[in-house]
């Protein structure tokens, strides 16, 4: 896959923050849970971060193995898992690339993960990957943003100040660019740290996401195998329309 996922991963270099941010989200934890129940065999979560769902399926009794590229993720998601006295395997690997020794009747990518994947050869790669870990019948879940072409084609350029916990004031640019023939969103956050009118630090992250449309996704299943068993507009099971925020996936392998 080259460089297209290592080379996209600034966003991710604070891990505790990351963590914070979005540890209260539960909607795809429960449906994940409904899927896997009646599994006993080893479970895969893919891009697993830091354990957000991994660590509570593992606290509910199932067998789990979390896969991610960034190892600062997968540490904080084994110390999270070893505070709970939790023995889950965690393996830093590219997705596109696995090599688990195993198969199992499901897998799993949450957080629209699927968007790091912004080429057609890295999806393909990432469903044969994912297709050579399945049983016969296995089946594969994940999410990715719906392009609401509206909200894509008017770009975004914002700024936002705030004071932290220290008195300080926050400043925060944030840049969305679209390309339409790459259908990649480009999004660029720079935040500086003022203190008594004097900049003490700069930080910035950016971020390249994949937006992937429904007859693609459809035509990338039946390449690779998959048929669809159900196909949401969220994690809820809200019936997918063309004004849906998100795009989730309930697949399964069909050799």
């Amino acid at each position: 896959m080259g460089n297209t996922v290592e080379d996209n991963l600034t966003a991710y270099d604070h891990p505790d923050k990351y963590d914070e941010l979005y540890s209260g989200y539960t909607e795809d934890l429960r449906y994940i849970m409904e899927a896997a129940k009646g599994v006993t065999a080893p479970i895969v979560e893919l891009a697993c971060g830091t354990g957000r769902l991994t660590v509570p399926m593992a606290m509910r009794g199932w067998q789990m193995i979390g896969v991610d590229i960034h190892a600062g993720m997968l540490e904080l998601a084994k110390r999270k898992a070893e505070k709970e006295v939790l023995t889950i395997r965690f393996e830093q690997q590219d997705c596109t690339e696995l090599n688990l020794g195993l198969v199992t009747p499901l897998i799993f990518m949450t957080g629209n993960s699927f968007q790091h994947f912004l080429t057609n050869d890295s999806q393909d790669r990432l469903f044969q990957s994912v297709k050579a870990h399945l049983e016969p019948g296995g089946e594969f879940v994940f999410d990715t943003r719906n392009p609401l072409l509206a909200e894509l084609a008017s770009g975004e350029k914002a700024e936002e100040r705030k004071t932290d916990a220290q008195g300080n004031t926050i400043v925060e640019r944030n840049t969305e660019v679209y390309d339409h023939l790459a259908q990649i969103l480009h999004c660029q956050m720079e935040q500086e740290t003022w203190k008594s009118g004097e900049c003490m630090s700069e930080e910035t992250e950016a971020i390249s996401l994949r937006y992937t449309f429904p007859m693609e996704l459809e035509r990338l299943l039946h390449t690779h195998g998959f048929e669809m068993i159900h196909l949401y507009g969220s994690w809820r099971k809200d019936l997918f329309t063309k004004d849906s925020v998100s795009i989730v996936v309930h697949c399964r392998s069909m050799e």
